[in-house]
């Protein structure tokens, strides 16, 4: 009977958690930030940064929508699938802003999710696909739709790598935020990574661009988090050390920076991180990379007809 259900619902499509895609070109899914008198694109300039709660950082530097985020009280993010606010809708997310960090030439706002719409599938279909697959102890419905909503644009993913005399770690992150057109990066690293508090100690890591190519070795690194990596000669691959700081890397990535933390501020289930690119090397032209969306996101993609290519 469930899988009588699935093909009626979804086809031959596996059903997952997050799809895995890549993207040649511009990502197409769009962000606004709704404020009480405008909407603000942010495609590029906001971040998922923490998962319990839900909390995306959002960079701005013109004065204008910088105070049309402070004086507003209500805040909503507004994914589409392509330009325009209240076209092709596919999530809205209710927020409150809780903090920010301040530099000369903008400020990163830190806002946290209170609730919010999808409008991938119908409602039905939404809670058979919980019901059935992704019901388990501790994923209520509500966070399930946090989680669907925080991945409704595509999040990159990252390798990050630190070193410390003979410890190291290398593992993948997709929540990142690159500002580096101002020199600066933002991280939200899960509190359970065991290089966490190495990493804030010394105040350094590198993050690399790497292909989807290379995806196994990404998801093989993925259980470094947790668990103490293995000696370095007995890794699937070959690494180099970075110009700066000497952290190892794997030998493939298109280009790597090296960001001194400048401050660090627990979100919740995530510790986010602020850093200085100090550093970057472009080592060979940049390749399309790994991303992630809901599997949600993907479905409604597929309806629509333009999805990204799986990986």
């Amino acid at each position: 009977m469930k899988s009588l259900l699935k093909k009626i619902l979804f086809g031959d499509t596996a059903v997952t958690e997050y799809s895995t895609i890549t993207i040649a070109g511009d990502i197409k899914e769009k962000a606004y930030l709704q404020t009480a008198c405008q909407a603000i694109d942010i495609s590029t300039v906001h971040w998922l940064l923490c998962l319990e709660p839900i909390v995306i950082g959002i960079w701005l530097q013109n004065p204008e929508e910088i105070k049309a985020l402070n004086t507003s009280t209500r805040l909503k993010i507004i994914f589409t699938d392509s330009a325009g606010v209240n076209k092709n809708t596919t999530a809205v997310l209710e927020l409150h802003l809780f903090n920010s960090i301040e530099e000369n030439n903008g400020t990163l706002f830190l806002l946290k999710l209170t609730k919010c719409k999808l409008h991938h599938l119908n409602f039905i279909k939404t809670r058979l696909l919980f019901s059935r697959y992704y019901k388990k102890p501790g994923l209520s419905f509500k966070k399930f739709k946090s989680l669907v909503a925080g991945y409704s644009y595509p999040r990159k993913v990252r390798i990050v790598s630190f070193k410390e005399e003979s410890y190291y770690n290398i593992f993948p992150m997709d929540l990142v935020g690159d500002i580096s057109h101002v020199n600066r990066f933002v991280f939200g690293l899960r509190h359970t990574n065991i290089a966490l508090s190495k990493i804030i100690a010394a105040g350094k890591l590198v993050i690399s661009e790497i292909s989807y190519e290379h995806k196994n070795i990404i998801y093989q690194l993925g259980k470094h988090h947790g668990a103490s990596p293995p000696l370095i000669g007995d890794l699937p691959f070959k690494v180099r050390q970075t110009k700066t700081y000497g952290f190892y890397i794997p030998e493939f990535p298109d280009s790597y920076k090296e960001i001194k933390i400048l401050k660090t501020l627990n979100l919740g289930s995530h510790m986010l991180m602020w850093g200085e690119v100090i550093n970057e090397e472009v080592l060979k032209p940049l390749l399309p990379g790994l991303y992630h969306i809901h599997f949600l996101q993907y479905l409604h993609q597929q309806a629509k007809g333009f999805n990204y290519p799986l990986v």
